[in-house]
């Protein structure tokens, strides 16, 4: 028996109700975490979590300027992930 049309378009809406909600799911988020040996750990930028102890994010962060010059400088050298 044919469905009606206000029937199929509610269908559609929840499928892609579905559907969005899977994509923001696979979509990934970037996020910090203490790990069991008390280091923080980088988690969305790569396959595995990018971990350093404390002192070791205080000494990227404190390159900060630093790392956007040579970022910068650099840049037409450089490749970006698509």
């Amino acid at each position: 028996m044919p469905e009606s049309e206000e029937e199929l378009k509610k269908q559609v809406e929840a499928l892609q109700a579905q559907l969005d909600a899977e994509r923001a799911k696979s979509q990934k988020s970037v996020s910090l975490k203490v790990s069991q040996k008390g280091g923080v750990s980088l988690y969305g930028i790569r396959r595995f979590p990018i971990t350093f102890y404390l002192e070791e994010w205080q000494q990227i962060l404190d390159m900060e300027g630093e790392i956007r010059a040579f970022l910068s400088e650099h840049e037409a050298e450089l490749k970006k992930r698509s």
